[in-house]
């Protein structure tokens, strides 16, 4: 056995007496527990292991430097070598110091050392430049991942925390990014001292990462290095027993120097670059940030530089990809690797939501059809379940089944039977899963758009094509539909402003056949047009043509072009080249080619997509707007042409990003100005990216909060697009909850490619019982029939029955109709007994409901300024009583009230939103 690499023969304990052994064991526990590494004692056999790599190898003499420091012995493990996880070492801990490049196999390799005891550190942007897949699963490991360079050095500071309270010089500057926690269970060990005080360092149970270039002198200083490791070190190390552990079925291969680990990797027959996937040049791209270690002297010899490793970089269509791997709780059958207190607990909440979602249905379906709640079996089954489903059971019984669950799962945990805990959690899931009523009608007034994608249109080909496709939405509900008009530099109609109608569309005008087809159907049409993304390598290959074409626009004006830092068109990985947004020509093109639509088609609205530049990274040397005139136009401000600055200028640096965002930002404004001016009723929307505010300017400088709160946009719409409900929930809730909107609406994108349609109905039903009032789908392509049979039953258009109000184009009157559907439910269960209100309390609920409700009305019946101000003092009234009123049913059921004060706050922005429309 190892304890402080001391090695203690078996022999030895038995000779000692019982109580001298007792004694010995309590001294030797305190003294470990107290300090696992002592400062100046050197161990005799290693402790962690350390990953060498082609990519560090420039870096190797701070690292080595460092590591001495730490005063305990290491392996090291040539990354070309590992294989499997054995190939980890049996190490209990591993550092990977700033290595971006991992293949699909050594993740997965990390993965399974980790599950089987195996704790990780690491340092700067880890995996970057590795394939998507891989990102994602270090995202996990990790429980969050680098977002972000900082602009400049910033000082770093330890959060309040055991684990770092008896380590000094934690605290200092540090030239590093910001890393954002993607789980439950991640917690900020250190933040920067920003405005936002953003996390610095991430701790789970299982791991650590900081967020600098460990071992880089130009990214920090020695003794700030070495304090960290030192503190993850002995966090890592309590974890484990007093004697160092070894990972189970591990290799106990240890090299303790660079050139050993190579001679071994070289022993392996060259297979180090095998597996490697989708990988292209590097160069000296990732320099500007990282930086070179400037030491050139060491007492112990350190690896020839060899050249950089190859590199992918970050497609736009991938990063909607990875949005929803921010947030991850993911639950895998029969495996019985540990559940953490903070894990069983998301687990209790995740299942307890389910079962308020689907009350929450049966709830309004039954209000609505007038029949009992919660007692019914569910009838209709999604045709998409598959067939290892739990067989189907009474609603009321799935119920009482998952609530137990609920109440069992801290006991299977804290019995250890993971595996089992899984299982019936899993089980319970599914069960709930087949209980929503999707054979009633329960819809509220509400936005239900979706987006009709450019390869829809041309597959409908003809007017009576498009047709089928707009009954079927009709019928389902659908009451918005985004209309792809402008791709890839192509306009859908014959324009006299585009140089180039799309060349699958001949002798059609497909916008002209929309407009018609959705008023027919009491639709909204909207315009939705590709801003500042110009072309796209995709739709070249569709079209038979060159992959780098830049489309029809900037090939007949070059100068029109964004380029990156490099001087290409199209960055290296993206697949879209981008206009300049600086550029007046541009911008003049662009406001003509709107305006055309918006006067010549009878569309209601006009949508933004591509409203931002390319996806970069400038800490890895990847930066993307240095267009002509945005060169030009810099340099004009600040005497400096921005091709010759790096983030390593800090202040210039954010001039220059926030001269771009200014751009966007200025561009959103004059087109809200030019187009009301013609169209005053036109509505403008916008997709959008949902990554934090800062990280969101940083790498694509779309800043639209600024557009919402200025009253440009009307509505904002989150491509929160997520493959279950919990991620979906993650990534809308902060921008639902966001106080920085004004009076703009938000709804949420849900896209529909590879999600089940019970996940879909489950993510709609979520939206339901949040303070918003609608939710877009992405996109017609992915409308099966499977959708399209649940949504007509439960939100699609009735026979003989009016048209309900469409939030977007009559707020007042959703807002009347969405509250009135409140009024049934509340009605409902007080008929059932199924509210726990006081006699005294009883009477003033309904009295203050039956003002609230005649204060609506009258808006919606005829809107002006003293009505609106009666129904929005009389809601916040209201509002206040009912938390006050319902605090012993939210005692008894808090999701269901929480969900009734959440539709309260959606009433209350449509009133705002209402106001802000009506000065249009």
């Amino acid at each position: 056995m190892n304890s402080q690499g001391q090695t203690i023969k078996k022999s030895k304990f038995k000779n000692l007496k019982t109580t001298g052994l007792f004694i010995f064991k309590i001294k030797f526990i305190m003294y470990s527990l107290v300090n696992i590494l002592p400062a100046n004692a050197t161990t005799s056999e290693p402790v962690f292991s350390i990953v060498h790599t082609q990519e560090n190898s420039n870096q190797w003499t701070g690292i080595e430097n460092r590591l001495r420091s730490v005063g305990v012995k290491y392996c090291v493990i040539s990354l070309d070598s590992v294989r499997s996880a054995a190939d980890w070492g049996d190490r209990p801990v591993l550092f990977l110091p700033n290595v971006e490049n991992l293949t699909p196999g050594q993740a997965i390799a990390l993965e399974e050392w980790m599950r089987k005891g195996g704790r990780l550190i690491a340092s700067g942007s880890v995996g970057s430049s590795s394939p998507s897949g891989v990102r994602q699963l270090l995202q996990t490991l990790l429980g969050g991942y680098w977002a972000f360079s900082l602009d400049s050095p910033q000082k770093l500071q330890p959060s309040s925390s055991k684990n770092w309270e008896s380590q000094d010089n934690l605290s200092g500057t540090v030239r590093g990014g910001v890393v954002i926690p993607n789980t439950l269970n991640s917690q900020a060990a250190a933040v920067w001292n920003t405005k936002d005080n953003s996390a610095a360092v991430l701790t789970t149970e299982r791991s650590t990462l900081f967020g600098w270039r460990w071992g880089v002198d130009a990214a920090s200083g020695a003794e700030i290095d070495t304090a960290w490791l030192k503190a993850a070190l002995n966090r890592h190390l309590k974890k484990f027993s007093i004697f160092i552990n070894k990972v189970p079925e591990a290799s106990s291969n240890c090299s303790t120097s660079v050139a050993a680990a190579s001679s071994r990797e070289s022993g392996r027959g060259g297979e180090g670059n095998r597996g490697r996937v989708g990988e292209g040049k590097r160069g000296t791209e990732g320099e500007w940030e990282r930086g070179r270690n400037s030491s050139t002297s060491s007492t112990s010899p350190s690896p020839h530089p060899r050249p950089l490793p190859s590199n992918t970089f970050l497609r736009s269509d991938e990063a909607i990809d990875q949005l929803e791997h921010r947030v991850r709780l993911d639950v895998i059958p029969n495996s019985n690797a540990p559940i953490s207190r903070s894990e069983a607990i998301a687990l209790q909440q995740q299942l307890e939501n389910l079962i308020g979602r689907v009350e929450s249905a049966h709830l309004a379906a039954a209000a609505y059809n007038g029949n009992s709640v919660s007692v019914k079996a569910q009838e209709t089954q999604f045709a998409s379940t598959k067939s290892g489903a739990p067989p189907v059971v009474s609603t009321e019984k799935a119920l009482v089944q998952a609530r137990e669950v609920v109440k069992n799962l801290q006991q299977l945990i804290a019995q250890k039977k993971y595996a089992q805990a899984r299982s019936t959690w899993l089980m319970a899931k599914a069960s709930l899963w087949q209980q929503f009523p999707v054979d009633r009608r329960l819809a509220q007034p509400e936005i239900r758009a979706i987006w009709l994608d450019r390869g829809t249109i041309v597959r409908a080909g003809s007017d009576r094509g498009l047709a089928q496709i707009f009954d079927r939405l009709a019928q389902a509900g659908i009451n918005t539909v985004f209309f792809e008009t402008v791709n890839s530099g192509y306009t859908i109609y014959p324009s006299q402003v585009a140089p180039q109608q799309n060349p699958l569309i001949r002798g059609w005008d497909p916008l002209a056949a929309a407009v018609k087809l959705a008023h027919a159907r009491g639709m909204e049409l909207h315009a939705w047009v590709w801003t500042f993304a110009a072309g796209n390598q995709r739709h070249n290959q569709i079209l038979n043509t060159n992959p780098n074409y830049p489309g029809p626009v900037l090939a007949a004006h070059p100068d029109w072009a964004g380029y990156d830092h490099r001087g290409r068109m199209i960055p290296l990985g993206q697949g879209k080249p981008f206009f300049d947004p600086a550029n007046p020509q541009v911008r003049q093109y662009l406001l003509r080619l709107y305006e055309e639509i918006v006067t010549r088609y009878q569309v209601d609205g006009l949508q933004l997509d591509y409203i931002r530049y390319p996806f970069q990274d400038p800490g890895a040397g990847r930066s993307y707007g240095y267009g002509q005139a945005a060169r030009a136009q810099f340099q004009e401000l600040t005497g400096v042409d921005p091709m010759k600055i790096s983030p390593k200028q800090g202040e210039l640096w954010r001039k220059w990003t926030e001269f771009r965002t200014e751009r966007v930002n200025s561009f959103v404004a004059e087109v809200s100005q030019h187009l009301r001016a013609k169209r005053p009723n036109l509505i403008l929307s916008a997709a959008v990216f949902p990554l934090p505010e800062q990280e969101r300017i940083q790498k694509i400088q779309q800043h639209w909060e600024v557009w919402a709160r200025q009253g440009d946009i009307d509505l904002i719409i989150p491509m929160t697009y997520a493959q279950d409900t919990l991620r979906f929930e993650r990534l809308a809730q902060p921008w639902i909850a966001s106080t920085k909107l004004g009076s703009t609406l938000l709804i949420p994108g849900i896209r529909l490619l590879a999600l089940p349609t019970v996940g879909a109905f489950d993510q709609i039903q979520l939206v339901r019982d949040l303070p918003i009032s609608g939710y877009a789908l992405f996109a017609a392509d992915n409308f099966n029939n499977d959708l399209q049979k649940v949504f007509s039953r439960t939100q699609g258009r009735e026979q003989g029955t009016q048209q309900e109000p469409i939030p977007l184009r009559q707020p007042f009157a959703a807002a009347a109709a969405r509250y009135n559907a409140l009024l049934r439910e509340w009605k409902f269960v007080l008929q059932n007994d199924q509210l726990r209100l006081p006699g005294t309390t009883m009477s003033e609920f309904n009295a203050q409901a039956e003002v609230l409700q005649s204060a609506l009305n009258n808006l919606a019946a005829e809107p002006n300024a003293s009505k609106l101000l009666a129904a929005r003092a009389t809601l916040v009234r209201f509002q206040f009583q009912f938390r006050i009123w319902m605090r012993l049913q939210a005692a008894e059921n808090p999701y269901q009230v929480k969900a009734w004060e959440n539709r309260l706050g959606a009433i209350e922005r449509l009133l705002r939103y209402g106001e802000r429309t009506a000065q249009h």
